[in-house]
């Protein structure tokens, strides 16, 4: 049996339908991406987040209470997943890289996506394609959008 580490989800995630791994390399790979850009890695809770970085005290509560937000924090990009079914997924791998379920800088293409997953997750009454998330750095004393 493969373990779950290596392999790649299709699933709908919060904010669009996307590729879930544990491995960078392999969705690089898939989405025909440079190995130098980072993914955003979800989480299933704060304190997933509290175990993996520091997070600066004025910006706790934004980030404990942000809904489709990602953060980077010290060149680090993470979002936590809340109240979604994708959360329970994320509870059973602890944590995974998240993109988008296409070719780098190409739109939504089901047929692609398909073929390069490994397992397909599926959720009832889900809205498949919404806006992505939005993205902002932050520091100890600042807080930048991104996206």
């Amino acid at each position: 049996m493969t373990p779950l580490d290596t392999l790649v989800f299709l699933t709908p995630t919060d904010t669009t339908i996307g590729f879930v791994s544990q491995n960078a390399t392999q969705l690089s790979h898939i989405k025909q991406r440079p190995a130098n850009k980072n993914y955003i890695q979800a989480l299933p809770s704060f304190k997933a987040l509290k175990s993996r970085t520091r997070i600066p005290n004025a910006h706790k509560n934004l980030v404990r209470r942000a809904k489709k937000t990602s953060f980077v924090i010290q060149g680090i990009s993470y979002r936590i997943i809340k109240n979604h079914p994708h959360t329970l997924l994320l509870e059973r791998l602890g944590w995974a890289y998240t993109t988008s379920a296409n070719l780098s800088g190409q739109s939504y293409d089901e047929t692609f996506a398909k073929n390069h997953a490994d397992v397909i997750v599926s959720f009832p009454k889900h809205s498949s394609l919404q806006h992505a998330s939005k993205i902002y750095q932050l520091t100890p004393y600042a807080i930048k959008k991104i996206r």
